[in-house]
């Protein structure tokens, strides 16, 4: 099953109002980003990783030419790298979302991005909900008693048995 990262923008709170704008970043080899490395960053607003990806693939092709290398080198050394652009798409996106002062909120395992979002989003709010509705402390107007308080009956617990059995077997060796 894919795993998915679930990043949000700080904000003062991540409340309900930002759950809009969570993103999940799948982990594990993008295909689109293999085939299409350049508009695969432009689509995901990668702007530094295009930036340094386009220069790589300029000064390695430019590189292999000076050095009088074959069409067919050049083309193998361009399918390495948009493998290592496949392999490495979501930790450029993850990279660029925390450089962005996004913070990681949780991992989510699931079959798709739906059934990321919609488990995430079930334990995400009850968690919300769990913190939203705490009860405030009642005054009961003194601490409670301490444990060692002769002749009190809950300052010493009640003393074990010493021949009764206790389980499914009212005798010893039945």
């Amino acid at each position: 099953m894919p795993v998915y990262t679930v990043h949000a923008p700080k904000t003062n709170s991540a409340d309900i109002a930002a759950a809009d704008r969570f993103a999940f970043v799948r982990d594990g080899f993008h295909v689109w980003a293999a085939l299409g490395g350049v508009v695969w960053l432009a689509w995901h607003r990668l702007w530094l990783a295009l930036i340094g990806w386009i220069v790589v693939i300029a000064a390695i092709d430019s590189a292999m030419t000076e050095l009088r290398a074959g069409r067919m080198t050049i083309f193998l050394a361009n399918v390495l790298l948009a493998l290592l652009l496949g392999f490495e798409a979501a930790s450029l996106r993850r990279w660029t979302l925390s450089r962005r002062n996004w913070r990681q909120l949780d991992i989510v395992v699931a079959d798709d991005e739906e059934a990321a979002e919609r488990r995430f989003f079930d334990r995400w709010t009850a968690k919300q909900h769990a913190l939203g509705n705490d009860q405030p402390a009642i005054d009961r107007g003194a601490p409670p008693p301490p444990r060692a308080i002769a002749g009190q009956p809950f300052s010493q617990p009640p003393p074990l048995p010493q021949n009764d059995i206790i389980g499914l077997f009212p005798e010893p060796g039945a």
